[in-house]
């Protein structure tokens, strides 16, 4: 049996709430689950806030023995400081390919590659060719 950490969704139309279940992956969105871990309102309460809690001892005891969070409560998770950020993407623009450039996840900017160094051998100075870099005038 698979445990999936994911949301299910409660409230009326317009006005969604969740809460965050440990499930098995064959049970339906809204179906059987094994154990509720917290809640999350996505709208914005009077301070302008999104409404959060999570029962943070279960959550870690969940992804100990293998369950595996969605991506929705992967992000929910980060926010909290549970998860490390998931690997994310640039779009280069809405419905087009997606750019292969890794992002910051603190910042949301792309990562220059080209100045970043990576030395595979610290005893090589020319990047470990072994050939030597002339510049032609």
């Amino acid at each position: 049996m698979v445990v999936r950490i994911r949301l299910a969704r409660f409230g009326c139309r317009n006005r969604p709430f969740y809460r965050l279940m440990a499930a098995d992956s064959r049970s339906p969105r809204d179906g059987k689950h094994l154990e509720v871990l917290g809640y999350y309102n996505p709208l914005p309460g009077k301070d302008g806030g999104k409404r959060m809690g999570l029962k943070f001892d279960r959550v870690k005891y969940w992804l100990s023995v293998g369950a595996q969070p969605s991506d929705p409560v992967e992000r929910i998770l980060f926010r909290a400081g549970i998860l490390p950020p998931p690997p994310m993407l640039a779009m280069a623009h809405k419905g087009g390919p997606r750019d292969r450039q890794p992002i910051d996840p603190m910042t949301g900017h792309p990562l220059d590659i080209e100045c970043l160094t990576i030395v595979d051998d610290p005893n090589t100075p020319d990047g470990g060719n072994g050939a030597s870099i002339e510049e032609t005038a």
